[in-house]
């Protein structure tokens, strides 16, 4: 179940909703888009403009934290019967969103963080789609994976490759979808609008239920 089709499909919506919240309501800073953080890092150290450079620091370094802890928590519960080790991440993630809605402006780093901590343990914990890599929370890998498949089925012309590139394209689209909700929302609820994230991932916690059919 952790591979299906709408499994993913939820945590690219949230994946996206995350990247907009942060964005929109926390200094402009990225939860999602690590990349994007360390340019504007490097940019504003360049310049000597320490505060904002450490401002983009601190995401980046807390995206490396929770890689690490969703890896912990594999290895720890891996064999853990009651529930499956991607739930118990799942589930810390929707905690930790919940939180994030009640820290006003003056917490922006606090809530960036944690952002940022919770979307390094969903792209680390959730990592293919029926067999295939994918990330949730990122779109440059899955573009690249869709245009090379895209690629191949132009010369070999197998139909299977044409669906799995249009599968990737699809589920980009639905982070794109996700991303739009997220500053629609965000820009109603402000700190608030995280908490529909956090509605989403219990529902993905719940879905993961059915793995045994």
């Amino acid at each position: 179940m952790s591979e299906s089709a709408p499994l993913i499909a939820l945590l690219c919506i949230s994946g996206g909703f995350m990247d907009a919240y942060t964005y929109n309501c926390r200094d402009k800073v990225f939860s999602n888009a690590q990349t994007g953080n360390m340019v504007l890092m490097g940019q504003n150290f360049a310049t000597l403009n320490f505060s904002a450079g450490f401002r983009y620091l601190i995401p980046v370094l807390a995206f490396a934290a929770g890689i690490f802890c969703s890896e912990l928590l594999r290895k720890k519960y891996q064999n853990y019967e009651r529930l499956h080790w991607r739930q118990i991440v799942v589930l810390l993630e929707a905690l930790l969103l919940f939180f994030v809605g009640f820290l006003p402006q003056s917490y922006n780093m606090p809530a960036v963080v944690l952002a940022s901590f919770v979307c390094a343990m969903q792209v680390q914990a959730f990592r293919k789609l029926n067999g295939y890599t994918y990330a949730t929370t990122m779109c440059i890998g899955n573009l690249r994976i869709a245009t090379d498949l895209l690629s191949n089925y132009a010369v070999h012309r197998d139909k299977k490759l044409l669906k799995k590139s249009l599968i990737y394209y699809g589920f980009i689209l639905i982070f794109i979808i996700g991303a739009a909700l997220g500053g629609v929302i965000t820009l109603r609820f402000h700190e608030k609008a995280i908490w529909c994230s956090s509605v989403i991932l219990l529902i993905t916690f719940v879905i993961m239920f059915a793995e045994g059919e």
